[in-house]
């Protein structure tokens, strides 16, 4: 068994990810750390494991084999980082690090370390993606001109129960977090539009704050792809009742998708007519079982450290345009990045 140390229950995610542990017969949590001792030791105790106070003592012990990082994003870079080259797997919460610059030093570090590294990106296990990947790939929308996605809830919505929302308090700290809507659950049309779309070319951001927090609650995301698509990311935690939304237009097709409902229209079948498909792709395994069957040796997994890297790219893209007020090309990203070498 792989043994296993939980860092962190900062994330909405880490409890989820916990109960993967334990359900995965190959992983076993050894112990927990956490950057508040106080919810670290309480989260052990459910556990029925120990709470690890210092990160050097969980890094120096060589029992433990893989870490789950579930820190505040800020944090990501120097404990993925120092995980890495401690010679331990790591499983950790989206996004990778803040920027490329910290990204490309993580994943250097992975690889002259021989570690495993999964980045949770469920949503490309998901059939709707793989048929909407499948459906591109197979030419029945021809050259694809428009890729629109969106990911959206009211967690930041004040009710009666919850007057600042159903997210953690903490979710609207910049130092924490490093973003707000975007970096958290706009990370999923990202990566989506990321795949289906190709290297990008330029991103042009707008942002709101509509309940004054001092991070975004709802972001609009225009991204011009190499290819000359145009794609559109929609999130926010200011919606209620919407629906997961990916539409997909080219010379030659469309492929509707709202949540389970798939409509598809092509010049290759019948053009008159939607196309209800009966039959999806099977589910992929989840990010968690592919990177515990990587550092078996047993496969390598469908998502690439480019998944991770793109995504922190349009992120990083997307915040410096919403400062500015103006478009963002890549090639701006990447030079920075030069620079600082």
């Amino acid at each position: 068994m792989i043994q296993t140390a939980l860092f962190s229950k900062w994330h909405v995610h880490a409890v989820e990810y916990a109960l993967m542990a334990e359900e995965n017969e190959l992983l076993q949590i050894k112990l927990v750390w956490d950057e508040d001792e106080e919810r670290g030791k309480k989260w052990a105790q459910e556990l029925g494991v120990p709470f690890v106070k210092e990160l050097a003592e969980v890094f120096s012990n060589s029992e433990i084999e893989a870490v789950i990082v579930n820190t505040p994003t800020i944090m990501h870079k120097d404990i993925i980082l120092a995980a890495a080259k401690s010679k331990k797997h790591i499983f950790t919460e989206k996004v990778l690090a803040l920027t490329v610059e910290e990204c490309d030093e993580i994943l250097k570090a992975v690889e002259e370390n021989g570690v495993n590294l999964m980045v949770s990106l469920p949503r490309l296990t998901f059939p709707y993606y793989l048929y909407a990947q499948n459906t591109a790939d197979q030419g029945l929308l021809g050259k694809i001109t428009r890729i629109r996605c969106r990911v959206a809830h009211n967690g930041a919505v004040p009710s009666d129960a919850n007057p600042n929302g159903w997210l953690p308090a903490h979710f609207y700290k910049k130092e924490q977090c490093g973003g707000g809507a975007l970096i958290d659950l706009g990370a999923h049309p990202i990566y989506l539009t990321n795949r289906l779309g190709g290297e990008a070319k330029s991103v042009m951001a707008h942002f709101q704050y509509t309940y004054g927090h001092e991070v975004e609650d709802n972001a609009s995301v225009l991204v011009e792809y190499q290819s000359g698509a145009v794609g559109l990311i929609e999130t926010g935690f200011v919606s209620y009742g919407s629906p997961f939304m990916l539409e997909i237009n080219g010379t030659e097709g469309t492929l509707l998708i709202e949540d389970d409902q798939i409509r598809l229209k092509s010049l290759h079948l019948s053009a008159e007519e939607w196309f209800i498909p009966d039959n999806l792709p099977a589910r992929l395994p989840m990010p968690m079982e592919q990177w515990v069957r990587s550092i078996n040796g047993e496969e390598m997994p469908s998502m690439s450290n480019e998944d991770f890297r793109n995504l922190t790219l349009i992120n990083e893209a997307a915040a410096l345009s919403a400062e500015i007020g103006r478009r963002v090309s890549i090639e701006e990203i990447e030079k920075q990045r030069l620079k600082s070498f």
